[in-house]
């Protein structure tokens, strides 16, 4: 639906901008599209609600992420060796990693990542109006994403993070404001289309709908009839097309299924036993049938290329020796256990030895802006020594397994 398009129940839409105006149902929703590292946006976003005084403003941020914006604290909050307990490293990594390009961005530019939801939400307290924090909570999007994605897609969505993570491209404040443009936006999205669909329409479409009926909903709690809502460029038309579904009745605003992670499909769970059952057997039939000196090459071989590239993956992150030796010796045991790996085992000892500071919380946010400050500060060097002694224990998996097989195969 273009931008410009009328419908029957819609009074009719202006832009200003990169503010658009949108009448439904006798209320007049003022959605005003932001690039999160501009000056211009955190300028835009102050004007607009000054100058019309809505009586409800909607933000782009769930509780979690307006707490992180807001409390300086929030980070000395986090137990580490909990959220490696609890098999959520991945998860922050991925939000970290996420975040470090943005701030990045916002450290060259002067802005910090989501300064103009902040503002949105500061200067709506300043003239005594309602606000309301209208996205889904971060985890759970990073969980729906990472369920839809098969293993191709798992890989690739590492690579894009860890491209974004540690790349040296830099954007100037012209081409950042460029971000906010309809084409550039739509360009964008198209290839993240195209790359990944499925993390696409959970981070784009599913979102797209999720806000505009959390905005649709929170209108309707009250009697006032001007709404500005602060949104990602990125969600202009996608939220201008359901808020007009929901206005016509034809869209339900029940998003309570984009809140449930769904569970592993079969292939997911088969594949964590089926690995380890077949190394298991292969090495068995090994000792059985090949003889003993075949069976302990094979063992041997499967232990070395494990341990050894987990232990590689640990010194590579600069990890405690303790932990070192716990992912060379940890990884052969734990590649053959579904429920555990090796990662969670050298993490909870890095962060047993070198325990993270009061300094690490409150610089972490600055810190994962850089390859440096990453390996500086001790909760993200700890994240790493997770992550990259798993990554080595999954290589020398997938890389062992041919090499017993040819022993086998030889006899």
């Amino acid at each position: 639906m273009g931008v410009g398009r009328k419908r029957s129940w819609c009074q009719g839409k202006t832009m200003s901008g990169n503010t658009t105006t949108i009448s439904l149902n006798g209320k007049e929703f003022k959605l005003i599209g932001t690039a999160h590292v501009s000056r211009e946006s955190i300028e835009e976003v102050k004007k607009v609600i000054h100058e019309d005084k809505p009586d409800l403003v909607c933000v782009e941020l769930d509780k979690d992420r307006y707490n992180s914006i807001t409390q300086n604290d929030n980070w000395e909050k986090l137990n580490i060796s909990k959220v490696f307990k609890e098999r959520k490293g991945f998860l922050l990594i991925a939000n970290l990693v996420m975040a470090s390009f943005q701030r990045r961005l916002g450290n060259e530019l002067g802005v910090k990542p989501g300064e103009e939801m902040k503002v949105a939400v500061e200067t709506a307290k300043e003239l005594n109006i309602s606000y309301a924090l209208c996205d889904r909570e971060v985890h759970t999007t990073l969980r729906r994403a990472w369920a839809r994605c098969g293993l191709w897609s798992k890989c690739k969505l590492l690579a894009a993070l860890l491209a974004s993570a540690f790349t040296n491209e830099k954007l100037n404040e012209n081409e950042i404001e460029e971000l906010k443009n309809r084409s550039e936006i739509d360009g964008m999205m198209n290839e993240l289309a195209n790359y990944l669909p499925g993390v696409k329409e959970t981070l784009i479409d599913e979102r797209d709908k999720y806000l505009a009926s959390k905005i649709w909903e929170a209108s309707k709690e009250t009697k006032n009839k001007k709404i500005a809502a602060v949104i990602g460029a990125g969600h202009m038309n996608g939220i201008i097309s359901h808020l007009e579904k929901l206005s016509a009745g034809t869209e339900s605003s029940d998003v309570k299924e984009f809140d449930i992670i769904p569970p592993p499909n079969f292939s997911s769970k088969a594949v964590k036993f089926i690995i380890p059952v077949a190394v298991i057997a292969l090495i068995a039939a090994g000792f059985l049938r090949a003889g003993t000196d075949i069976g302990f090459s094979m063992l041997k071989y499967w232990v070395l290329w494990n341990g050894s590239l987990a232990a590689l993956g640990a010194i590579i992150a600069l990890a405690h020796p303790l932990a070192i030796l716990v992912s060379f010796f940890g990884a052969p045991i734990t590649s053959l256990n579904p429920f555990i790996g090796v990662g969670v085992l050298s993490g909870l000892v890095q962060v047993t030895f070198i325990k993270p500071r009061v300094v690490d919380a409150q610089n972490v946010s600055e810190d994962v802006a850089s390859l440096k400050g990453w390996y500086r500060n001790r909760i993200t060097r700890a994240l790493l020594v997770f992550f990259l002694s798993s990554l080595g224990s999954s290589i020398g998996t997938f890389v062992s397994i041919p090499v017993i097989a040819r022993l086998f195969g030889a006899e």
